[in-house]
């Protein structure tokens, strides 16, 4: 049998003009397909060791670099040399990569306003539970168990839709979970272990073990629920605080590989981002009772259950409201010393100022021509809040390469609209404490009003603080590591397409649905007193709840 021996292109070329034949064009033929296929090979092997990096044992950033975008005709390559991934040869208006972060955007703002929801109501369902067994007071009872069935509808579709998210690791951004997934799989895996085990097995005796252990008991479960949801936050946080400040790892292989779990866990934005969002939470779910108890203030009730619901809300954000601007305030120090570019987008600062930084109040921050039209200047300020000195220096954006920056104008805007809803909350707070000293706190019905439509606030300054983290840390998806560019699965625009489009119809019905019951629910309120036995311990047999989502007295159908 006669061996094969490679040969190069110039050797094939050789080869080619020496035994020339009667039927060149024939031979010619034969040889260029094996050029190109070689040609093709090698660039195939080029394009693979861009994308994993042929670095073993490198250990300090960066890591991945992008790959250059092939000169073509037509509009010029995005920032940075990005990849773009097109559908049968055919410009779009929007890329693969484009639409892959569209859907992640889409489904994980869906998902975080139920975990959020259920982190608040779990704990204030405890506290209402404790002072129950404490008193014995009948209306503490009734709104633990009204608030239960919110609760409930809210941790399950934040389960549904957490599954949904996190199987997109795996179908849209393969690139990230290669890289980055021994760091961020076992962090998924503790939280799974340790948080939602807990929850889901003391749950069910949360929502049916009212008369089958013992109110001890019945308290412990309910406990366990929401310290279940705390524990989940700080699993969840610890994945992405890494991500946006990554520590403890080396890079083997082109792969990152965990070397100091405690550093992972404990990265320098952990502690700031763990606070905030839990804060975030618990004031997500303050508003919504308030609101709630500010709607059938409205509509005449004055029991004891309502007007206390609607009482310990705001007590509650009086406290957590002004709490949260002071966290937010060395969340964002330590995003100036880590992610300097985040806080340039931010601001809309473009220029290195020395002797003191301006803060734009307002303004419309150009990316490309790079300034922030209309602005809305306080000379120093911005150096005031963020240095905490008169004089302090802030980089802007042009000390950043271009590839690097953060989309401004979406930043810009995001942030404006958390802070500023997070004043009307301190002033809703405020409000409140001044008519509570007056004896005008169930009267007022101007504040009712305003308290009611302040009840959706906090989702939009939820998901207005999500927005300027994540948007804020573009280009990269690993800060300083890896590119979102390079996370994304090899996908065609039409596959990400037909994905996005079933996600947005499935979720608005089933999602749509689940919100109209809990709105239902809320606008039915808790069940009403017993005017006798209200004020007294409450001696009544305890009601069994035969279906998951009939925990309290009244009859779903009577809603």
């Amino acid at each position: 049998m006669r061996k094969t021996v490679p040969m190069t292109r110039r050797a094939i070329l050789t080869h080619v003009r020496q035994t020339a034949t009667p039927r060149p064009h024939a031979l010619r033929t034969t040889f260029l397909i094996r050029i190109n296929d070689l040609s093709r090979n090698r660039a195939r092997r080029a394009v693979h060791l861009r994308r994993v990096g042929a670095f073993r044992g490198a250990t300090s950033r960066p890591i991945l670099q992008p790959t250059p975008t092939p000169v073509r005709r037509g509009p010029p390559a995005p920032a940075g040399g990005y990849r773009q991934l097109r559908s049968s040869g055919m410009d779009t208006a929007l890329s693969a990569l484009d639409l892959a972060r569209l859907q992640f955007a889409f489904t994980v703002s869906f998902h975080i306003v139920f975990p959020a929801l259920s982190i608040g109501l779990a704990s204030f369902i405890a506290v209402l539970e404790y002072r129950w067994l404490k008193t014995g007071k009948q209306y503490y009872k009734t709104l633990c168990l009204f608030w239960s069935k919110i609760f409930a509808v809210a941790f399950g579709m934040g389960v549904v839709s957490g599954v949904v998210m996190s199987y997109q690791f795996g179908t849209n951004w393969s690139g990230f979970s290669s890289f980055a997934g021994a760091v961020t799989g076992p962090l998924l895996m503790y939280e799974v272990m340790t948080a939602f085990f807990l929850e889901a097995g003391f749950l069910g005796i949360m929502l049916f073990g009212w008369n089958r252990v013992s109110p001890r008991a019945h308290f412990g479960a309910t406990l366990m629920v929401a310290i279940g949801t705390l524990i989940s936050t700080f699993w969840i946080l610890a994945s992405n605080s890494w991500m946006q400040t990554p520590q403890g790892f080396e890079i083997v292989d082109g792969r990152v590989v965990p070397t100091d779990w405690f550093a992972i866990i404990f990265n320098p934005s952990f502690p700031y981002r763990l606070f905030h969002m839990a804060i975030a939470a618990f004031i997500v779910a303050a508003l919504v009772v308030a609101a709630t108890g500010a709607w059938h203030l409205l509509k005449g009730r004055r029991d004891k259950g309502v007007k206390k619901m609607f009482s310990m809300a705001l007590w509650l954000l009086l406290v957590l409201a002004p709490l949260q601007a002071v966290i937010g305030d060395q969340h964002g120090i330590n995003t100036l010393k880590h992610q300097p570019a985040k806080i340039a987008a931010i601001e809309g600062l473009w220029e290195t100022e020395k002797g003191g930084t301006a803060l734009n109040l307002f303004g419309i921050p150009d990316m490309q021509a790079e300034t922030t039209r209309y602005a809305v200047k306080v000379p120093h300020l911005g150096s005031l809040i963020l240095t905490h000195s008169w004089d302090g220096e802030i980089r802007g954006l042009k000390d950043f390469p271009p590839q690097d920056r953060p989309n401004s104008t979406v930043v810009f805007w995001s942030f404006r609209i958390m802070v500023g809803l997070g004043f009307a909350m301190i002033g809703l707070a405020a409000l409140a404490w001044l008519l509570r000293r007056r004896g005008r706190l169930y009267e007022s019905k101007w504040f009712q009003r305003f308290a009611l439509v302040m009840g959706p606030t906090g989702f939009v300054s939820l998901l207005a603080g999500w927005v300027t983290t994540e948007a804020g840390r573009q280009p990269w998806v690993v800060y300083g590591v890896m590119r979102t560019a390079q996370a994304v699965s090899p996908l065609s625009v039409q596959q990400v397409s037909l994905s996005m489009m079933t996600f947005v119809i499935v979720y608005f019905l089933v999602f749509g649905t689940g919100v109209y019951y809990m709105l239902k629910l809320m606008k039915a309120g808790p069940a009403l007193p017993d005017v006798e036995h209200d004020d007294k311990p409450d001696t009544r047999p305890d009601h069994t709840a035969r279906r998951p989502m009939s925990a309290v007295d009244e009859l779903i159908e009577t809603v």
